[in-house]
């Protein structure tokens, strides 16, 4: 096994994963599939999202520093993950860091070094997307990061990508920042995924890099419909140019009501949207018009 953690290595990855407790054999199976990584990873930070921890150092063998992190409250995926950022942070000696949702899998052994060589041969390179597929192998239609019946083996740069799997360039979240925290759930990745692109960084989709997940819909959170359309609505309010506020809110309007068959859900969706005008949605930091053009050229125009 390839070890980054030596003198010699011109650059270090780690892996961060934070759970609810929920999944304690999910977990485990998880991280043993990060031990049996043929490049190990210099470190592994796993944050226990309001719940203790089981300690994992002692009962699995884990490659690289393991630090676990025990928060007294839930603060949602993006929460967490800046916690398990900010600890990186603090180490200052991570150049990659690969976040797994709690009940992925790593497939393959060669994921960890592919991110790394991707990486190292793209200067510009801030986010990859990993291919997520259930235990059938099959990638559902929302998992691809493109419009369309897109084909979930066609890699290339894109204008967003997962949350489940993925990889984020430290360099690049020095500069544009982390997660925003305030969404919870839902809508994260597009917001981080805006400001990368805004500041000249990409995006890529290797479908080469493949996490295995549960099928499951994102409707079986209860909080879905409220917290999907504040979040929306949060997210033009501070990214979006003026004029494409009302033409982005009006297209998702018109999606919802033909896709929602729940009458409660639709009740909660327009409560999460008058909430997400209502309340404050953060920094409003507009992305610039040339940014529009580049992501529209991508397939996939911030209205859509």
């Amino acid at each position: 096994m390839e070890d980054l953690a030596g003198p010699e290595a011109s650059s270090r990855i780690a892996v961060a994963v934070v759970t609810m407790g929920n999944r304690p054999a999910e977990v485990d199976e998880l991280l043993e599939s990060v031990a049996k990584q043929d490049l190990a990873p210099a470190r592994i930070v796993i944050v226990g999202n309001g719940c203790p921890l089981p300690d994992y150092a002692a009962r699995l063998a884990l490659p690289g520093e393991v630090t676990q992190l025990e928060l007294d409250e839930n603060l949602g995926c993006p929460g967490g993950r800046n916690v398990a950022l900010r600890e990186l942070r603090a180490f200052g000696d991570i150049d990659y860091v690969v976040e797994l949702d709690d009940d992925g899998l790593l497939v393959e052994v060669d994921v960890l070094r592919r991110v790394r060589d991707l990486f190292e041969a793209e200067p510009r390179l801030g986010i990859i997307g990993f291919r997520i597929a259930d235990e059938h192998g099959v990638t559902q239609r929302r998992h691809v990061p493109r419009v369309g019946n897109a084909d979930p083996m066609r890699g290339g740069y894109v204008t967003g990508f997962l949350g489940g799997g993925h990889a984020l360039r430290t360099a690049m979240l020095d500069e544009i920042g982390d997660w925003p925290a305030a969404f919870f759930f839902a809508h994260e990745e597009t917001d981080l995924a805006w400001r990368a692109a805004d500041a000249g960084w990409r995006i890529r989709y290797a479908p080469e890099l493949l996490l295995r997940h549960p099928r499951t819909s994102p409707a079986r959170h209860a909080i879905y419909h409220r917290v999907t359309a504040r979040n929306r609505v949060w997210l033009v309010r501070r990214r979006l140019p003026l004029p494409l506020i009302p033409v982005h809110l009006g297209i998702w309007t018109l999606l919802t009501l033909v896709r929602t068959r729940s009458g409660p859900g639709l009740q909660a969706w327009f409560g999460g949207f008058v909430e997400g005008l209502r309340e404050p949605a953060g920094e409003r930091r507009p992305m610039r018009w040339r940014t529009v053009w580049q992501l529209s050229r991508l397939g996939r125009p911030p209205v859509i």
